[in-house]
């Protein structure tokens, strides 16, 4: 739905302003239309879209999103980014500017790797552990499926705690 100017002014203002009044008198709607009727023009649904997709962009530019982000990490990693820190100089305080810390830099790092965790050896080698554990689980469970059971042995182990109860229980 098409917004008149004076509707799209009075939008814009209440998107800064949120008060409906002051915006519909500056949008140049009458002050007995400001006082009595507002609620009419917020109700209309041209106006009310138009406000919530403004009030969504709005939103999306002040919100990191996740590629920011990690382009912060990134540039910590690699003491780009620096900070002010006040210093006492005497009376007066002065501000210098600090390069990330090997601290800060290590936890970027770790940052970045939870994220790209393929890239760690031990993950690496933790995904293969599970992916040949998963193919041995399939193989068994294909061969109880066949009716090939005699050849298969399942064990079942149990912690020397559960293995304890049981014998004195027994006796």
């Amino acid at each position: 739905m098409k917004l008149t100017a004076k509707q799209r002014l009075f939008a814009d203002e209440y998107i800064k302003s949120g008060n409906a009044t002051q915006s519909a008198i500056k949008a140049g709607y009458s002050d007995n239309y400001a006082k009595h009727r507002v609620d009419k023009l917020l109700l209309n649904v041209g106006v009310k879209s138009y406000i919530d997709a403004k009030m969504s962009e709005i939103e999306s530019h002040k919100i990191a999103d996740a590629k920011e982000v990690l382009q912060f990490y990134t540039r910590v990693l690699r003491e780009e980014e620096t900070e002010e820190v006040a210093l006492p100089a005497g009376d007066d305080v002065i501000t210098v500017e600090k390069k990330p810390s090997f601290k800060d830099r290590l936890a970027a790092a770790k940052e970045l790797m939870k994220r790209y965790p393929l890239s760690d050896p031990m993950i690496q080698a933790e995904l293969r552990k599970l992916n040949a554990e998963a193919d041995i689980a399939e193989q068994k469970a294909q061969q109880l499926s066949n009716n090939v059971a005699d050849d298969l042995t399942i064990n079942i182990v149990r912690n020397d705690r559960s293995i304890e109860n049981e014998e004195a229980n027994n006796n």
